[in-house]
């Protein structure tokens, strides 16, 4: 079973939008929470990670960073380990 994740994006966010396009094009389902709407959101994520800037991507429990990260995960390979993709 794939871990849940989950984004913390805004709008006009263009690393928000290239996280989300990376996930969708491994059809990984996630869960986004735009910040732009629920600024509440941001700052219970920002006093968890302590990181100030979105997207804030978690896989599980596990905060993973923002889009960069996330890259190189999965250039790396493992984002589909962490995913339980084959």
């Amino acid at each position: 079973m794939m871990p849940k994740v989950t984004i913390y994006t805004k709008d006009y966010c263009p690393y928000c939008q290239a996280a989300k396009r990376l996930l969708e094009d491994k059809q990984v389902a996630f869960e986004e929470i735009n910040a732009s709407k629920d600024p509440s959101a941001l700052t219970a994520v920002i006093k968890k990670t302590n990181h100030q800037t979105v997207p804030q991507i978690f896989i599980g429990d596990d905060f993973v960073g923002g889009f960069q990260e996330l890259q190189a995960l999965d250039e790396s390979g493992q984002l589909d380990k962490k995913l339980g993709i084959s």
